[in-house]
């Protein structure tokens, strides 16, 4: 049975599953009713994180451009959010991360959010699932069930490691501006 996250609690991935190496980071989220002309287009991304908390490279942000990078790969851009469960997913070999990331940070963020005039208030029943990709188990859960209101983008939740073990952080935190400002938040340089 998976462990239920709360906002701001951390807890061990590898401590009390000896040998996990292989998970399934999945996130989903439903569109509450919408009158608006476009469809919502969410984006799921990883931010590989050197110890200052800043991507070192570019290669080390996975997102729908660039789909895999030391360890981690996007499995594809779900353009629609339709069907059930997983909306999207993102594969992480733990022993492939190169040891120089610290961090990886998990966001989802909504695609040309401003000019079709949408954000995470429109949004529903948003998580994140941390599963073994060899088992299928379940291992981790967080429902994000705060309400966005402006938001564009959100720091879902966090791989970080701790003394050679990996531990997650259920964050939640909602940004304006998208995923260019998480990216500018991140040290990347975006237009």
């Amino acid at each position: 049975m998976a462990i239920s996250l709360q906002k701001g609690q951390k807890i061990d991935l590898t401590k009390g599953n000896p040998g996990l190496n292989n998970i399934i980071v999945g996130l989903g989220w439903d569109v509450n009713k919408y009158d608006g002309q476009a469809d919502f287009d969410l984006d799921a991304s990883a931010f590989l994180l050197d110890a200052t908390g800043k991507v070192a490279t570019d290669s080390n942000f996975v997102y729908y451009g660039n789909l895999k990078a030391n360890g981690v790969e996007h499995t594809g851009d779900n353009l629609t959010g339709e069907g059930e469960g997983d909306d999207e997913q993102i594969k992480v070999e733990l022993k492939a991360v190169p040891a120089d990331v610290d961090k990886i940070a998990f966001t989802v963020t909504i695609y040309e959010a401003e000019n079709r005039k949408q954000s995470f208030g429109q949004v529903s029943n948003a998580f994140i699932r941390i599963v073994d990709a060899n088992t299928n188990e379940e291992l981790i859960r967080y429902d994000l069930g705060e309400d966005y209101s402006i938001e564009t983008a959100i720091v879902v939740a966090e791989l970080y490691r701790n003394n050679g073990e990996w531990k997650v952080n259920a964050i939640g935190s909602g940004f304006a501006g998208g995923l260019a400002a998480l990216a500018r938040n991140y040290g990347l340089n975006v237009k």
